[in-house]
């Protein structure tokens, strides 16, 4: 049974509406996921210790039926795809792919959890899935 995944991009390198723009395109074609809605685009300052440029967001809200490891999976193939190299934590990235939702999972995975452990220090997040109408957990 397909469940909804609240998924956030990120950029701050290159040109960045393009790659929000070609994260969006490449979510919509996997397998067994259908594109349901988008929040507006916003722009945001970096988060973190690192300089850096500010940041272009936007959540996405899907249905698969893919389990929460393979979308990640998915998700880190798509920001490989467009230039991501993992680097410095916190530091500036062409793209960043974060499930912050999965329907009302909870996973704590090495390298995944679910809800993501900084959706509450994310007041952008939060104000995105409150446009889409998706409840945020409270724990």
């Amino acid at each position: 049974m397909a469940e909804r995944a609240a998924i956030a991009l990120g950029s701050n390198r290159g040109a960045r509406e393009a790659l929000l723009a070609r994260a969006r395109d490449a979510i919509a074609t996997l397998p067994l996921t259908r594109l349901v809605a988008a929040s507006a685009v916003a722009e945001t300052a970096p988060l973190g210790p690192v300089p850096q440029g500010p940041y272009l967001n936007q959540m996405l809200l899907v249905e698969t039926t893919l389990e929460p490891r393979a979308l990640l999976e998915a998700l880190l193939a798509i920001e490989r795809a467009n230039g991501r190299v993992r680097g410095e934590r916190w530091g500036p990235r062409t793209l960043d792919c974060d499930i912050v939702l999965y329907g009302e999972r909870t996973v704590n995975e090495p390298g995944l959890t679910i809800p993501h452990a900084e959706l509450p220090n994310r007041d952008f997040w939060l104000r995105e899935l409150a446009e889409l109408h998706v409840p945020v957990p409270v724990h």
